[in-house]
Parts: structure tokens; C-alpha cells; sequence
């Protein structure tokens, strides 16, 4: 079963959010929201996060990595700096790359990858004001629409949505075995 989680918080950028959530549900996978806050938030532009409103929010307590196969980190500067602090999401991402599983990231979610310590020796996109964390953390900031390295998938603004959603999509299919799903 395709099950992807959304990790968050609040003054996520709204579009960073959006998009891949309703294309993974278009793609038919079941989607869990992990909000840092554990409520319904609102996006920096004002949007409800979830943008659903039948769509539960799982708690990050709760939050089993064994349960799903794909990552997504959105961005939003203001969000990420909070939801950075949760040692219970770095734990969660660290555990989806431990394991090798999809993890898609934009912007300044790149933050969190940070965070988790796994970027280190690998081409990674983020914001480009974040470029010298990027480096400092040991990876190489590398911007295009789509930077593939491994299970990591990051791309550093949301104008590039569809490539990077494009290739995240792909990735994860090769490393789940489409048959198998």
C-alpha cells in the first residue's frame, strides 16, 4: 500500500504544502498530516492545513515510520524553524533515510534535513539563502528544478512543484518496486 506522511507546522508555505498533497492523493496513496503544532494550522498565506477538512491530522507522538513509504517536507521559513525543534520529527526523518524511504523536500524544509544529520556528502537544493547552511552541513548545494541524490529529492522554490513532484513520484516507485504496491 502507497502511504505517504506530510510532516509541518504552522506558516508552512502554503503552496509547498498543497500541491503535493493533493497530487499524492490523486495518485491514490493514503496521506497522513504530522502538524508539529498536533492541531489545524494555517499556511503563511492564510490557507487551513490540512487543506481538507475531513482529513484527520496524525499526532507526532504516534507517528510510526514502519506505517509509510514517502516523506514530504514543504517549506516556509517561519514554519520550519519551529517544527525543526520537534526532536521527535528530526528522530522520524532520520529514520525514513536510515531505512532508505523516499524522503521529497523543498525550500527551507531542507532546515530539517539539516537537523537529521543527513545530508552530509550529498547533493541537496534549499533556499538559496540557506545555501551556506547546506555547505556547512557537509552537503553539496547543487539549484535545480530536481536534485535527486539517492532517496533525497529536494528542490529549493515551489516554482518548480512539478519537476520535483515529478521526481519524486519516480523515485519512489523504483525503490518500492511499482509490482509490489
Amino acid at each position: 500500500m502507497k502511504k505517504a506522511l506530510i510532516l509541518s507546522g504552522n506558516y508552512v508555505q502554503d503552496h509547498e504544502f498543497i500541491y503535493p498533497f493533493y497530487r499524492l492523493l490523486e495518485e491514490e496513496f493514503e496521506v497522513a498530516v504530522g502538524i508539529n503544532e498536533n492541531t489545524k494550522v494555517k499556511g503563511i498565506l492564510g490557507t487551513d492545513i490540512p487543506p481538507n477538512k475531513n482529513h484527520p491530522i496524525t499526532k507526532i507522538e504516534e507517528i510510526n515510520v514502519e506505517d509509510y513509504n514517502l516523506l514530504i517536507i514543504p517549506g516556509g521559513v517561519k514554519s520550519m524553524e519551529k517544527v525543526r525543534q520537534n526532536k521527535k520529527i528530526i528522530q522520524i526523518i532520520s529514520q525514513f533515510n536510515g531505512q532508505g524511504k523516499t524522503i521529497g523536500c523543498i525550500c527551507s524544509g531542507v532546515q530539517l534535513l539539516i537537523s537529521a544529520k543527513v545530508v552530509k556528502d550529498r547533493k541537496i537544493s534549499g533556499y538559496y539563502a540557506l545555501e551556506d547552511d547546506i555547505t556547512n552541513a557537509g552537503a553539496i548545494y547543487t539549484d535545480l528544478p530536481s536534485v535527486i541524490d539517492k532517496n533525497i529529492i529536494t528542490t529549493a522554490h515551489y516554482k518548480d512543484l512539478g519537476p520535483w513532484m515529478k521526481s519524486v513520484l519516480e523515485i519512489f516507485y523504483k525503490l518500492n518496486n511499482a509490482k509490489n504496491l
